[in-house]
């Protein structure tokens, strides 16, 4: 597994919110579904996107942004327009006055706002879960990103604006397929810029040393790994290896593989139906007692209440 690949296998969508928001100005409308994902390809005109805290963006036709929740922010025909309609979480809609909305700005399939051929038009696609791998993907992402048409010429968004209202057998599953495809395109293009801020293991993986040991680590995780075995594969001494890998990550080599291990265990009982022993032994624990118990611990939750959860 590359390093990128590590990174951005967590985007896999189920039942994603997908629309084709359509607006003639003054329009504003404010997100506060909490959602942890939330990617926005400008079709036509403009639009703004102004974040409780930190810049406002403008995005022009072919401009991309990504929103990490929970965080809300309002999508505005200009910063000081105010909002006409509120979304919440689980899909609700009201006006600010606290009316429903629901059904109100319908205009047919997957598309929402004043007029279908409105004056600004945004793909929307909303990940509506947070998966445990997918969190380290979050964590290094900023609370808003954006990629303008200068920069990101993605052969998706063309088939994606097609393929948004469209009313056929198994269109959902192919929308949750374009949406990952788009996240990992726009986020490889993003961490290839000098300014994106990657993750400080990320940024670990150019070190000649600790890069090996974190391939090591994501490459196998279900190996007895130790700081001594380790270090042995890497070539240096064991306090070196722990002195280098909690300076260039932020933790030692050990916290790391537990929180990899969980992660990926995190996943399997979200994504499969496989068994707790199974899963345990896949990404390294003894047994499904020492992986409930590791999972507990760190999540709060046991494994079987985070499977229950991801249902």
């Amino acid at each position: 597994m590359d390093a990128l690949a590590g990174l951005l296998e967590g985007p896999r969508a189920r039942g994603a919110f997908m629309i084709r928001a359509c607006f003639d100005p003054p329009w504003a409308v404010r997100i506060e579904d909490r959602a942890p994902l939330t990617v926005m390809v400008m079709a036509r005109g403009e639009a703004w996107i102004v974040p409780d805290t930190g810049e406002r963006v403008l995005l022009r036709p072919g401009d991309l942004a990504i929103a990490r929740g929970p965080a809300p922010y309002t999508c505005a025909d200009a910063p000081d327009t105010p909002p006409q309609a509120l979304i919440l979480p689980g899909g609700k809609c009201r006006y600010p006055d606290g009316r429903s909305l629901n059904g109100v700005m319908d205009l047919g399939v997957r598309t929402w706002g004043d007029r279908a051929d409105g004056a600004a038009v945004m793909l929307i696609g909303t990940y509506l879960w947070q998966g445990e791998v997918g969190g380290r993907l979050l964590d290094a992402l900023p609370p808003l990103l954006t990629l303008t048409a200068e920069v990101w010429d993605c052969p998706l968004t063309p088939f994606l604006r097609e393929e948004i209202v469209r009313d056929e057998p198994g269109q959902e599953v192919v929308l949750d397929r374009l949406l990952d495809l788009l996240v990992i395109a726009a986020l490889r293009a993003w961490f290839s810029r000098p300014e994106a801020a990657a993750p400080a293991w990320y940024r670990a993986l150019a070190d000649p040393v600790v890069g090996r040991v974190l391939r090591l680590v994501q490459d196998d995780p279900a190996h007895p790994w130790t700081v001594a075995s380790l270090a042995a594969k890497a070539g240096v001494s064991r306090a070196a290896l722990a002195r280098r890998f909690t300076e260039l990550v932020g933790e030692p080599p050990m916290t790391y593989l537990t929180g990899w291990r969980l992660a990926l265990a995190a996943d399997a009982l979200r994504d499969t139906d496989d068994t707790l022993e199974a899963i345990a032994r896949r990404v390294g624990y003894g047994s499904a007692f020492a992986l409930s118990s590791a999972f507990k611990r760190v999540h709060g939750v046991s494994p079987q209440e985070h499977r229950a959860r991801g249902t």
